[in-house]
């Protein structure tokens, strides 16, 4: 598998698995599923009983009838990338998800623009377009996620504890900052891989901009020893996070 770098802003490299084409086809034919679950449901509960198919209607009524009803069809993927972080029900399954390759969370604008390129990716080719630029791209990105600047990365990496968010606290750990949980989840990771790296390197430069950016976005005022701080930052997030 292909490995993203992401470099964050606190030029910190982060490494990600890419998603291959297999896995995004896998998830696709899931997501398919569910669509014509969703198609055949409605056509049995709605379209039947209420007798539209068989009401005397010219050609434009029935099918501006039929498009109302199928519109979550058309949209699943967009409104599901945007209310699940960059998954839909098929990616989820295949622990497979859409970020940005700068190491943000995807915007909506983001995932509108890889939903319309699936005209060109996925609807209008058979997925053969798509495919083909998986194949061809250096970290998997078909034409949609090169005009979103996204790429789509696997979940089921072999980390430890030490390369996520997480951090081992103790069930009677007391929290010193609660304006923590003004940070998003990967913010939180941003911040700890800065943190380690800043640690093994004893890079105090590094160290004294992160906290400088932790208090810029946080309003806490850092005390005493700058590594303390931070440390003290990821565990009181992990506590009033339940990560």
């Amino acid at each position: 598998m292909s490995e993203i770098s992401i470099n964050t802003t606190q030029n910190v490299n982060i490494n990600f698995t890419a998603a291959n084409v297999g896995m995004r086809l896998v998830a696709y034919l899931i997501d398919l599923v569910m669509k014509i679950i969703y198609m055949i449901i409605v056509n049995w509960l709605i379209i039947r009983p209420m007798g539209l198919d068989a009401l005397s209607m010219d050609n434009w009524s029935m099918m501006s009838i039929y498009i109302i009803f199928y519109l979550p069809v058309t949209f699943y993927s967009l409104v599901q990338e945007s209310l699940m972080e960059g998954q839909t029900i098929g990616k989820k399954i295949m622990d497979i998800k859409v970020v940005k390759i700068d190491g943000y969370q995807a915007s909506f604008l983001d995932y509108l623009t890889r939903w319309v390129f699936r005209l060109i990716d996925v609807s209008m080719s058979a997925c053969v377009i798509g495919s083909i630029a998986i194949l061809s791209s250096k970290i998997h990105q078909r034409l949609g996620d090169i005009a979103a600047g996204t790429a789509v990365i696997a979940l089921k990496n072999k980390i430890d504890i030490s390369h996520t968010i997480l951090e081992e606290i103790t069930t009677d750990y007391e929290p010193t900052y609660p304006q923590v949980v003004r940070f998003s989840d990967n913010d939180m990771r941003i911040i700890k891989e800065t943190y380690q790296t800043a640690t093994k390197n004893n890079d105090h430069i590094t160290l004294l901009k992160l906290v400088r950016k932790i208090e810029a976005v946080s309003g806490i005022k850092a005390e005493g020893n700058e590594f303390r701080f931070v440390s003290t930052i990821i565990k009181d997030y992990n506590y009033y996070t339940g990560e």
